[in-house]
């Protein structure tokens, strides 16, 4: 990064991520890839030789994925990008080369950067890719101040380039890949070394690069997610069904959709659509005729696929009674907040307080209350507070819920004010 680009991402951050509104602002370049865009690597031959230039590379390696959420069943990456200084940049196709953990350990021990790191660790994981440790630009951002982290904002904010748009959203599970995509993908780590050096400047200058370190850890040394228990608990448009028979036909239809999809490659929503399974729950159609008048089951469907869907509708209808699913079990942890102030006047006025309290904090150290401390660890602490509402019973409660050291070191000392003010 020059030095002109330096001053203007001092400036930017300072003033929260622009110019004032009385500048004049130039027109921002359009970001270039500096050597072209490279070749796909698709084969084994190809891919050692990528594994052995970033092996020999040197500092942090950028890296992203694409997936093609929306096109097809499940989250499985379609592209994975990287760049490292002295070895450029490199695009892997994973469908020509699926196993991608040789690379994954001649990166052991490299911080990786990534932007919104959740989002692409668990389809890395499934290709062999596991950081020790990374950087994640966009929570940098948040922990920051920044007012939009969405890298092409990121980037335009701190580095002063405009990175090409459009096609973040287009099935990357094409092949061949168009070169405007190919060219949108290289891009996309082409400066994420540039904007995490930056992002640690700025975070340092705050008071505030400890913080990210233990997020950024954190992130790293999580297990990946378990799976949901009844996801088909998750259909949109869930709570319009109230009754035990009609959760029986969106489970029946959910479970024939995914299995459909799951052998067909196919996103879930592109075979029938949640709001679909709704109504078919809803209205109980006694036959083809009348699923066939329902919205979702209109004309463009053909005999055999009304035929299937009303196949799991009678299913579910024929179910005795004890194999019918119950009402959604009660979540572990405290109950709605809506419901608070009827089970629990006290626990609702002590929510209160605290949300005012960390509300209050967040603004103060210009970042997201969400990151400050999350609100389920503020609703258990409030709907469950310790018996001595002391500092050190605070700091183990929050530690318990699994708040980081930063997080308990900032906000027990509002939020043991906040439950004494209402104990």
């Amino acid at each position: 990064m020059t030095d002109a680009q330096e001053t203007a991402a001092d400036l930017r951050t300072t003033t929260g991520g622009g110019p004032p509104d009385d500048v004049e602002k130039a027109p921002i370049p359009l970001l270039e890839p500096r050597e072209g865009i490279p070749p796909v690597v698709a084969d084994e031959d190809a891919l050692a030789r990528v594994v052995a230039a970033f092996a020999a590379g040197t500092g942090p390696v950028a890296v992203d994925a694409e997936r093609a959420s929306g096109y097809r069943y499940g989250q499985r990456a379609y592209l994975v990008q990287l760049r490292r200084e002295g070895a450029g940049s490199a695009l892997i196709d994973p469908v020509g080369c699926p196993d991608l953990s040789a690379l994954g350990e001649a990166l052991s021990g490299t911080e990786w950067i990534l932007h919104a790191a959740t989002q692409d660790l668990p389809c890395l994981r499934e290709i062999g890719m596991v950081p020790t440790s990374l950087f994640d630009t966009e929570l940098a951002g948040r922990l920051a101040g920044f007012p939009r982290v969405g890298l092409g904002a990121m980037v335009e904010s701190v580095l002063g380039y405009a990175l090409e748009k459009g096609h973040s959203a287009v099935d990357w599970s094409t092949r061949p890949l168009p070169e405007p995509w190919l060219r949108y993908a290289a891009l996309d780590v082409e400066l994420l070394v540039d904007l995490r050096d930056a992002l640690e400047k700025e975070l340092d200058r705050q008071g505030k690069l400890e913080w990210a370190r233990q997020e950024f850890d954190a992130i790293a040394a999580a297990p990946p997610a378990p799976p949901r228990k009844d996801p088909w608990r998750r259909t949109s448009g869930m709570h319009k069904v109230r009754r035990r028979r009609q959760m029986a036909v969106v489970r029946e239809l959910w479970e024939s959709r995914d299995r459909i999809a799951q052998r067909r490659d196919v996103s879930p929503g592109k075979v029938l659509g949640d709001a679909a399974i709704v109504e078919a729950a809803l209205a109980l159609p006694v036959n083809v005729h009348a699923l066939s008048a329902l919205p979702g089951y209109g004309q463009r469907m053909g005999r055999r696929q009304l035929e299937q869907w009303m196949a799991a509708v009678d299913r579910a209808k024929a179910l005795p009674e004890n194999e019918l699913p119950q009402p959604g079990s009660t979540p572990a942890g405290p109950p709605p907040p809506r419901s608070w102030a009827d089970k629990d006047p006290a626990a609702a006025a002590r929510l209160a307080a605290a949300r005012t309290a960390v509300s209050a904090l967040a603004e103060g150290l210009n970042l997201p209350q969400e990151n400050l401390i999350t609100p389920d660890t503020v609703r258990r602490l409030c709907w469950e507070p310790p018996q001595r509402l002391e500092p050190e019973a605070v700091e183990q409660a929050l530690a318990g819920y699994g708040a980081r050291p930063w997080q308990i070191e900032q906000v027990t000392p509002a939020l043991v004010r906040a439950l004494a003010a209402t104990a």
